[in-house]
């Protein structure tokens, strides 16, 4: 079984920047894939960009050229870098991550931290 636990949202002023961080209990490098994930009031969540063990990366298209994830294997932990936020972006943000369980894959999530862009 393996946690996630977020840390890093706030309350921004549009255009400004926020870390997000996501620190696993388990070994982040023997996972597929760990990804972030956001989810406004009233909306199905989606994904906001992901990264695979071999560091291809992935991003919403609402997104790209203002966020970037990353991971440090070393620490077992995973960042998004979110700059120029926009009010759009408001919403509570979920670390996933997948691993191998035996013959299948898992998806394991973290307790989500809120992200809120407003001045």
């Amino acid at each position: 079984q393996v946690q996630l636990v977020e840390s890093g949202g706030g309350l921004v002023q549009p255009g400004g920047s926020l870390r997000l961080s996501c620190a696993a209990s388990g070994s982040i490098s023997s996972s597929t894939a760990m990804g972030w994930y956001r989810q406004a009031p009233g909306k199905q969540r989606e994904l906001v960009a992901t990264i695979t063990s071999s560091g291809w990366r992935n991003y919403a298209d609402s997104v790209k050229g203002r966020f970037t994830i990353s991971r440090d294997n070393a620490k077992n932990t995973v960042y998004l870098e979110m700059n120029s936020l926009k009010p759009e972006d408001t919403a509570v943000y979920y670390c996933n991550g997948r691993w191998w369980t035996g013959s299948r894959l898992t998806d394991y999530w973290g307790q989500g931290t809120q992200v809120t862009v407003s001045s």
